[in-house]
């Protein structure tokens, strides 16, 4: 489905990514992981660019016929419903749906309604209205403009018009960020029954655990995938390290005992040739190299030495939102 083959790229003189390789096939959940600054989001952004103006040498390659599909920015504030918006991410549908209205040839009429059928065009609503509810809208939300929903909640729709286009490969940039527990949970069983394929950066481990069938990290501008969710990719990448450290005792040890002998028979004539001979087995020796860690800043908070007074935090009536248009949440009581 996608294939990323040596990939180089940097950010000014900051290299991100150096010869990274890694391929998808159809139908993989992909978690993207890695520390902070590593290059997920910026990773997915140069497949949406290279997909949408590919090159001959691209290093970035999407399965021929393919569909693309991502969440671009929060639904535009207008007068259209939500469920309209929705509705109108699958493009195919949406552009056969108008030219349906106006087609007048009886050949094309039919062929319009024949390829209509083959999409399930006729649920279409049903389907959108299932993944608006599961993202958090009530059924009486649906027809709302959406110019009554603050950005948050456009964010949401814009991600149901992404799971509702069912692209070949969907890509998602931290999901739950605007999800409530209810609405992730729900993201996360949708994912999973997903039919096509998906790359999908996210924080949130358990989620990871329970909704991906690979993980593809993101550690030293390089890329690897593992079969399994985050915490199977803890494992896996343990496991390596503690081969590559007996690997490298191994061969410290081995390279010691080569060295002893150079050098204590070198200089000797009977032993010269077979000096000379480990001189050339330490020359071709590969150097077993231990990944370093990323460099981390950990830091605690020291519990306070005096009886702090209750309430920390008290909120009394309070009407909670995004100007007097959009109020949220009123009379909001939190001690």
């Amino acid at each position: 489905m996608l294939e990323i083959r040596n990939l180089d790229y940097r950010v000014e003189a900051r290299p991100l990514f150096e010869g990274a390789s890694a391929r998808i096939s159809a139908g993989w959940k992909v978690g993207l992981i890695g520390r902070n600054g590593t290059g997920k989001s910026t990773l997915l952004r140069l497949i949406r660019e290279e997909i949408a103006a590919p090159a001959k040498d691209s290093a970035i390659r999407l399965q021929n016929g393919a569909r693309l599909g991502w969440v671009a920015q929060e639904v535009a504030p207008t007068d259209q419903t939500i469920l309209d918006v929705v509705l109108e991410a699958d493009a195919e549908r949406h552009a056969l749906m108008m030219e349906a209205e106006t087609a007048t040839d009886p050949d094309r009429i039919g062929d319009i309604h024949a390829r209509l059928l083959d999409i399930d065009a006729w649920s279409a609503e049903a389907r959108a209205s299932e993944i608006l509810m599961g993202l958090g809208f009530t059924h009486a939300d649906l027809s709302r403009a959406t110019r009554e929903f603050s950005g948050g909640w456009r964010m949401r729709a814009a991600i149901a018009g992404a799971l509702f286009a069912q692209p070949d490969l969907l890509l998602l940039d931290e999901p739950t960020n605007y999800l409530d527990l209810e609405g992730a949970a729900w993201l996360e069983g949708y994912l999973r029954r997903y039919p096509n394929t998906v790359l999908i950066v996210s924080h949130d481990r358990e989620m990871l655990n329970r909704s991906v069938t690979h993980t593809m990290a993101v550690e030293h501008r390089k890329l690897t995938i593992t079969p399994g969710g985050y915490d199977d990719w803890l494992k896996l990448r343990a496991a390596k390290l503690a081969q590559l450290e007996s690997q490298k005792a191994k061969q410290d040890k081995d390279r010691a005992h080569l060295q002893s002998f150079v050098d204590r028979f070198r200089a000797k004539a009977s032993k010269a040739r077979q000096a000379q001979s480990r001189i050339k087995m330490l020359e071709k020796m590969q150097e077993i190299s231990i990944p370093l860690e990323e460099r981390t800043a950990p830091f605690n908070f020291p519990a306070s030495e005096a009886v702090l007074a209750p309430p920390l935090l008290e909120i009394e009536d309070a009407d909670m939102g995004y100007g007097p248009q959009a109020v949220i949440l009123r009379g909001v009581r939190l001690r």
